[in-house]
């Protein structure tokens, strides 16, 4: 059975790839037409079955005998902000891009009068097929910073510094990012319920 990954995002398509090399990988795009699909969910677990789910309902039925779908929903969450932005990290700002989420996250810190506060990334995968639905969660401890630090990575990576490093994600090369990433953890899950699955 191959897998169609239900995102357009190349960065998490990389690390979805890399942790997946023992699995026929498509893209969205190469077997679908683009469409939009509504993250409407209260959770990350709840908006990644909502984008698979889309995405293997748009199948033919040919198709669905072919593909599992599988989709990331992931985020930010941050102890000072009541674990904002949340399952909103990608839409955080009025803007929606990586520049200004991190600028609204850093004028919320300072609103504060903090220089840093915990944080964590949470990462959940969502897998549908003809005969069976399951997810995983992965997540990655430490805390986000009140300035952005190197530019390896995207989205809130150069103001998150991993528990154990004092490096940002943005600082750290690619490799030891993909080692710890909370996407990674998830998959590594949903790699071993596959295998099991047979």
């Amino acid at each position: 059975m191959k897998i169609l990954l239900a995102s357009s995002n190349k960065h998490k398509l990389n690390e979805l790839k890399n942790t997946l090399k023992n699995f026929e990988i498509h893209t969205f795009d190469e077997i679908l037409s683009p469409f939009e699909i509504d993250e409407t969910g209260t959770s990350f677990k709840e908006n990644a079955f909502i984008k698979a789910s889309a995405v293997f309902s748009a199948l033919n039925e040919r198709q669905k005998d072919e593909f599992m779908v599988l989709s990331d929903d992931s985020g930010l969450c941050v102890e000072a902000l009541n674990n904002a932005p949340g399952i909103y990290s990608a839409r955080f700002s009025k803007e929606k891009t990586d520049k200004a989420n991190n600028a609204k996250l850093i004028s919320e810190l300072k609103k504060l009068g903090l220089k840093e506060s915990k944080a964590h990334y949470t990462a959940c995968i969502a897998l549908v097929s003809k005969d069976c639905k399951l997810s995983t969660h992965g997540y990655l401890w430490g805390k986000v910073l009140d300035e952005e630090r190197g530019e390896n990575g995207f989205g809130y990576d150069p103001l998150f510094a991993p528990k154990g490093f004092t490096k940002s994600l943005g600082e750290l090369e690619s490799g030891v990012k993909l080692e710890i990433s909370h996407r990674t953890k998830a998959l590594n899950f949903m790699r071993f319920l596959l295998q099991k699955k047979g």
